[in-house]
């Protein structure tokens, strides 16, 4: 199933960061950002969620990035931190704040709730939407 949803993700590149790494590692999750500066911030913006799907499924943390998904959901997005660092591992880690900053990505869709289903499914068989109405997309 393919969703197109929206992604936005904004950082701040530091003085001491490289700006080529620090976009490399938004295009780690996200591989079809397109970036720009807005007053000293990065932003990119895309709509693929593919990539970040499989990672956190390689990482065996859906439930976890399910959790925080719906934790920060609001109408028709969701909003978290990525560690930048961890990014540009390949790895998903959601950030706390670190020294740095971290990837604050906003994810927005008119059906929500699918899209979770589709990127964090539940470990556990529970689900936001039917298995039908998932289908239908």
């Amino acid at each position: 199933m393919k969703i197109v949803a929206r992604v936005r993700v904004e950082t701040v590149v530091n003085p001491t960061e490289n700006p080529a790494k620090v976009k490399a590692a938004c295009l780690i999750m996200f591989p079809d950002l397109v970036f720009r500066e807005v007053g000293g911030t990065l932003v990119g913006e895309g709509s693929d969620v593919e990539h970040f799907r499989m990672m956190v499924r390689n990482a065996k943390i859906r439930d976890t990035a399910r959790s925080v998904l719906i934790r920060h959901r609001r109408g028709t997005e969701t909003r978290f931190n990525l560690s930048k660092q961890a990014a540009y591992a390949g790895r998903v880690n959601f950030g706390t704040g670190a020294p740095l900053g971290d990837l604050a990505v906003t994810i927005e869709d008119e059906d929500l709730d699918a899209l979770i289903d589709h990127v964090a499914e539940s470990t556990v068989g529970e689900r936001l939407t039917s298995r039908d109405r998932i289908a239908g997309m």
